[in-house]
């Protein structure tokens, strides 16, 4: 069963330096897992520097459920606990000679026989996730935190719709990984009890591997960004209400999950997107959880004054050459910097090729055809003012949500007022369209993130 869902309210940013459809294996480097991913969680550590790891290996777990460990991605040496201020622990990285080996879990049921056998079983996959690392690639609404293994959820999403600037074809992706996808697919749904929500775009072709997928209810999103958002598909399918849960995860979270449980095999590889204008060659590198933005990066950067983001440009944060991608981030954007002087009597002139929500420059009204896609640096244009109530937010969030309501309710911290206008329903990321057109030019993500922490501590 498909069904059709337009979405009209949101904004499609085209940037250039889409990724091209190549791939380069890189099979050596250094790779970090880092407890700051993870909201919420406070991390034990189980290894020390020098440690030799496998594939698997536990590093850290999390205090508040000792039954969550995040696991090495790759077989080699513990180079380095990197801690933050109050000895905070920040990343564990592995130096790794050969990332691509896969080593397999060593148990008696580490063949695909016996995973076939479990895999009925809901207790006994969620056993196997939990032992193996594999479970905080499941997410859960509302806050968007690592699943609770005791619940069982109202429903499961899935979404191979990624309306993000320079987002990863993931019809590319999956296609890479067709069998180990469908098994991926078949243990959602067992987790859930029910058939998956499975989200597509309606607009681009899709890869026959995603159309033929079993075990899915199919959902075909159209219209601007924020349509591929996770939280729009659950908010437009299955609302979220106090006191219910949705678990959700990526295209190569399920892919990583099914290859486990049709091989035996632990397999923590990621194709990213390296993306954007300021890359001399825009395209996908296949490697491994959590490897180093300087490796995905090298020998291609047009110069050293551009701005490395873990993520898209939306949602993304900032990383240096020798930091590493987050665990939940499928691309690196790398755009120009925009520290540079203002051009004299900017706002004099034309402004053919300047981006513009509000029509304030003539590019706004050019034909797409004639001008498909901007170069924009992170130059915000101003700096943080009072709030101006304008109506804008409303054009560009899909929800029926009052998003400046909710923003000041937020800030104000009463959290009554938050629950009433729809707090549970709501990521930072879902913000990040309202972020990006605000005039007051206010960190909304940030303010959004600290409400819904503060929600999430009141009702622990």
């Amino acid at each position: 069963m498909t069904n059709a869902i337009k979405i009209k309210q949101g904004l499609d940013i085209k940037l250039k330096g889409e990724a091209e459809h190549s791939v380069e294996i890189i099979s050596s480097g250094l790779f970090a897992i880092q407890p700051t991913d993870f909201v919420g969680v406070l991390p034990r550590l189980l290894v020390q520097e020098g440690d030799a790891v496998e594939v698997g290996t536990p590093l850290f777990q999390d205090k508040h459920d000792e039954r969550i460990v995040f696991t090495s991605p790759v077989k080699g040496i513990v180079k380095e606990i990197r801690r933050g201020e109050k000895r905070l622990l920040q990343a564990v990285v592995i130096d790794c000679s050969d990332a691509m080996n896969r080593v397999s879990e060593d148990n008696s049921d580490s063949n695909s026989d016996a995973m076939n056998r479990v895999s009925t079983e809901r207790d006994a996959i969620i056993e196997k996730m939990l032992k193996t690392g594999l479970w905080p690639m499941i997410r859960q609404r509302p806050y968007s935190i690592i699943a609770n293994p005791n619940v069982t959820p109202k429903a499961f999403f899935v979404s191979a719709c990624d309306t993000h600037p320079l987002a990863p074809d993931l019809n590319f992706i999956v296609e890479h990984f067709p069998d180990s996808f469908q098994k991926g697919l078949e243990i959602l749904s067992i987790l859930s009890g029910k058939k998956v929500q499975f989200c597509v775009h309606a607009e681009k072709t899709v890869s026959e591997v995603l159309l033929k997928a079993k075990n899915v209810t199919i959902h075909r999103f159209s219209g601007p960004h924020p349509s591929g958002n996770i939280g729009t598909q659950i908010n437009k399918i299955d609302p979220i209400n106090k006191g219910e849960t949705v678990w959700y995860c990526s295209v190569q979270d399920v892919i990583n999950i099914g290859h486990y449980f049709r091989t035996g095999e632990l397999d923590f590889t990621r194709i990213y997107a390296v993306a954007g204008s300021a890359l001399e060659h825009p395209h996908y590198i296949k490697t491994k959880i959590g490897a180093q933005i300087g490796s995905l990066t090298a020998n291609n950067l047009e110069d050293n004054h551009s701005r490395l983001i873990s993520g898209n440009v939306l949602t993304g944060r900032k990383v240096a050459e020798n930091d590493f991608i987050s665990f939940y981030h499928n691309m690196v954007s790398v755009i120009p910097e925009g520290d540079n002087r203002q051009e004299m009597l900017g706002w004099i002139w034309p402004g053919f090729k300047k981006f513009s929500v509000s029509r304030t420059f003539p590019s706004a009204f050019v034909p797409k055809i004639l001008h498909p896609d901007y170069e924009l640096d992170t130059n915000t244009h101003g700096e943080e003012r009072p709030y101006v109530v304008s109506g804008e937010f409303e054009k560009v969030f899909p929800f029926d949500i009052y998003p400046l309501q909710l923003i000041k309710a937020c800030i104000v911290e009463d959290i009554d007022l938050m629950e009433n206008l729809g707090i549970y329903e709501v990521d930072e990321e879902d913000f990040a369209l309202c972020e990006f057109i605000d005039t007051s030019k206010t960190d909304i993500q940030q303010i959004i993130r600290k409400g819904l922490d503060l929600v999430r501590k009141e009702n622990e």
